[in-house]
């Protein structure tokens, strides 16, 4: 990722069939940013669109020195979206924003502010949603419940793409499948500061939603990702070898118990369904430990490969003396 230190903000904004909306998007986000004062760029990521969406976007280009525009040759994902926009971005604080006008730029002068009070992330709260029960709102609140239980990071929303992100916090994510919406969760695993604000939320004026329950089980399995990153993926023998030692004690356990009443009472061993959970149990117990040892070898060849550090320094205060 470039860094212009003479430019303020880049804002990214994902596209993907969203030609009626971005003539009207890009007044209302030349207005709102221009009230902030900073100088900044918009960068626009066409998402392999269909429509019109890339002729429009190239005649913004062609008309504000402001806009940047990123092209994908097909449809990647709102994630690799973002991903390629903050990449392609060159401001000190990165603003990330949906195409589709349910976002409101007139948010952004207040969601700075709130960045200036000393945080690395502000985050979108939209309110009220303006998406139908079923099918968007009640299954949202269910997932931001699970989301914040499993990763600690307790949030109202974490499905607004709305957020003001300060560089080298974004510099440290790594974004894959759907994890777009974990930002705050990873930016927290980063030792980030974060806040959370109430944004206007629109209902959608043209276009077609993108959204829909089908992303629930690729969010699931996302979170786990995420869970497994966050704590274990730096000592991955804690999570894989503490399941085996228990898989294995219990199966040793079932096994040892069964060889005593053999001996001692001569109980036969011969069609008792607990021989063979012992047997699995123990077996299982091995191939999680070495799970875990294969684990650890790809974790260090990760990192030292790559020399890449197991930490994030904040602050460096004073160099001690060679």
């Amino acid at each position: 990722m470039s860094l212009d230190s003479s430019l303020d903000l880049s804002v990214v904004v994902p596209v993907y069939n969203e030609a009626d909306n971005l003539g009207p998007l890009h007044d209302e986000l030349t207005q709102a940013l221009a009230r902030t004062g900073r100088s900044y760029e918009v960068v626009y990521v066409d998402d392999g669109s269909t429509d019109r969406s890339f002729a429009l976007l190239s005649g913004l280009r062609s008309r504000d020195a402001h806009v940047v525009v990123v092209r994908f040759p097909r449809n990647y994902g709102q994630t690799a979206a973002l991903a390629a926009g903050f990449d392609h971005a060159s401001g000190a604080v990165l603003v990330a924003l949906d195409a589709d006008r349910q976002n409101d730029p007139a948010d952004i002068p207040a969601m700075l502010a709130k960045l200036d009070e000393g945080y690395d992330l502000v985050a979108g709260w939209r309110l009220p949603r303006q998406d139908p029960l079923l099918s968007r709102r009640l299954p949202s609140v269910v997932a931001n419940a699970i989301i914040g239980l499993i990763t600690g990071v307790r949030m109202h929303d974490y499905g607004c793409t709305l957020k003001v992100m300060r560089h080298d916090v974004v510099r440290g994510l790594r974004l894959y499948g759907e994890m777009h919406r974990f930002i705050p969760a990873l930016a927290d695993d980063l030792g980030a500061r974060i806040a959370e604000v109430q944004v206007h939320h629109r209902p959608r004026r043209a276009g077609v939603s993108k959204y829909g329950l089908s992303r629930t089980i690729r969010v699931l399995l996302d979170l786990i990702t995420v869970k497994f990153l966050s704590s274990y993926s730096t000592r991955p023998i804690q999570v894989f070898g503490s399941i085996g030692l228990a898989s294995g004690l219990v199966g040793l356990l079932i096994t040892g118990i069964l060889g005593f009443e053999r001996v001692v009472f001569g109980v036969p061993l011969a069609q008792r369904p607990l021989v063979w959970l012992g047997i699995l149990l123990t077996l299982m117990g091995l191939q999680f430990i070495t799970m875990g040892l294969l684990g650890e070898l790809l974790v260090r060849t990760y990192h030292e490969s790559q020399n890449k550090p197991v930490y994030r320094v904040a602050e460096l205060l004073g160099r001690a003396r060679e």
